[in-house]
């Protein structure tokens, strides 16, 4: 009786354990994240693997974490976004305009010499977004930040120190609006994802790109190129990103390891991913200088030039806007408001 007594124990104990660590492990989640860009890229490096290394933290360890850079999880660019919705990965970082028209508000923030800089401009549209967009255009996913780089600049093989000068030239851009931007102000444009650009280069595709300075180091375009058009103190243009996460799998966590993910995302960390972005452009100017490139720096009366040049494709886009059912015109002057505000404080 008493050895069957000591092995009901053992066996209730066992079970007790089994169960205490079935439930640790079925709390214990590992997220896959996926992007487009080098792990040694300076967003990947100084955005995405800290955002991670504090998820990982803030949960005590229980999140776990793993990024697959260079689209490691196979597709292209273009195709992230529903990576994310369908469960391929459970966290995206990508560009909102890699799908052309998806997005409509997003590009507010990506029309021409819109923003002031990236630390603010991520936080009108993160402000934006969290009114308008979260669920109609980004319902589908779970939005973990939304930021803007800083000033996009041209890089070419020739010499572009005047609006004449865009003439012809085979110019990438990296989403709708910029692409017809570079179209309103003479060039040819090409639109194709950032990782692209160096073999377009490589083999004449392309005269040169947009693109900010902060990413011109890991694609080697100074070495390519040796020409780069600055707009002083105005910003030719930004690209709009979102960082994404799988609906399901953030409905699935427990409340706490949620508490994790969100106190590490959302309007700090669109603006912390938006000014360290942004902080990155030094160094690629620096770089650019140290192999004697020719950095031009346009007066303003030329900047103005381009200004108006490049309105068309605001007033296109507003009347694009309105066919969609959006009053374009609104959605134009709240952003601009929410940009203003966020530069002002």
């Amino acid at each position: 009786m008493t050895l069957l007594k000591n092995a009901l124990r053992t066996a209730t104990a066992t079970a007790m354990l089994m169960g205490m660590s079935a439930t640790a492990f079925a709390q214990d989640v590992t997220i896959k994240m996926h992007q487009f860009l080098p792990a040694q890229a300076n967003v990947p490096k100084l955005v995405l693997d800290v955002w991670a290394k504090n998820v990982e933290e803030s949960s005590d360890g229980r999140i776990k974490v793993d990024h697959y850079p260079s689209m490691q999880l196979g597709g292209k660019p273009p195709e992230l976004i529903d990576q994310a919705i369908d469960g391929v990965a459970d966290v995206v970082w990508t560009v909102a305009g890699y799908s052309p028209g998806r997005f409509p508000q997003a590009e507010v923030f990506e029309l021409p010499f819109m923003m002031t800089n990236a630390e603010a401009t991520s936080r009108a549209y993160w402000e934006y977004a969290e009114k308008n967009m979260f669920d109609s255009d980004y319902k589908d996913f779970k939005v973990l930040g939304v930021w803007v780089h800083g000033p996009g600049l041209i890089h070419s093989a020739e010499p572009i120190e005047s609006l004449e000068d865009m003439n012809g030239k085979k110019l990438r851009g990296p989403t709708r609006i910029i692409t017809q931007m570079l179209g309103d102000l003479g060039a040819t444009p090409v639109g194709m994802p950032v990782p692209a650009i160096p073999e377009a280069l490589s083999k004449g595709v392309i005269d040169g790109a947009v693109i900010p300075w902060e990413v011109t180091e890991m694609l080697k375009v100074p070495e390519m190129v040796h020409n780069h058009t600055t707009f002083g103190d105005e910003a030719l243009y930004t690209t709009a990103f979102v960082f994404a996460m799988n609906k399901e799998k953030y409905e699935s966590l427990p409340d706490d390891l949620k508490a994790a993910i969100d106190e590490n995302s959302g309007a700090d960390f669109s603006a912390f991913a938006g000014k360290t972005q942004a902080a990155s452009d030094q160094p690629g100017r620096e770089s650019a200088q140290e192999l004697g490139n020719n950095i031009i720096t346009l007066p303003p009366e030329e900047v103005a030039r381009w200004k108006e040049a490049a309105q068309p494709t605001i007033e296109q886009w507003i009347a694009n806007m309105d066919d969609k059912g959006f009053d374009g015109q609104a959605v134009f002057e709240e952003a601009k408001a929410l940009i203003e505000k966020h530069t002002d404080e």
